[in-house]
């Protein structure tokens, strides 16, 4: 099965000296093949990256990871997630729930770190790694 991986993972892999235990389950699924993309989460992994060089170079490596397309459906899907989380208290950003979302279409595992997920897989049809 494929894996949407998180920005919250992403950045523990590029910014930790010492890599960990995610970072190691993000190389596995990386030689696995496993790893795909959105638009949303590159950004935001590109995004404070104010050495040109090191911008272009990890931006050269990302591409390497195929972008999952957005459509209309999954804007609505999130939405709908959204505000069944917001029915039952539970706040995220508009970009956690997209990425539910297209997990949820395209019937993706989500790879996160952020402890928000846990929440919104008790009220969404998410499969978390």
């Amino acid at each position: 099965m494929r894996v949407l991986v998180d920005t919250s993972v992403w950045s523990q892999a590029l910014r930790r000296k010492q890599p960990g235990e995610e970072v190691a389950k993000l190389t596995k699924l990386i030689l696995q093949s496993m790893v795909v993309m959105i638009g949303s989460v590159r950004q935001e992994v590109l995004s404070g990256i104010s050495d040109k060089m090191m911008f272009e170079d990890l931006k050269d490596k990302l591409s390497s990871f195929p972008d999952i397309p957005i459509n209309t459906k999954d804007y609505e899907t999130a939405a709908e997630f959204f505000n069944v989380c917001r029915k039952n208290g539970i706040q995220g950003s508009h970009i956690d729930f997209l990425i539910c979302a297209i997990a949820h279409n395209n019937d993706l595992l989500i790879y996160t770190t952020d402890q928000d997920f846990n929440h919104f897989a008790k009220h969404l049809p998410i499969n978390l790694l």
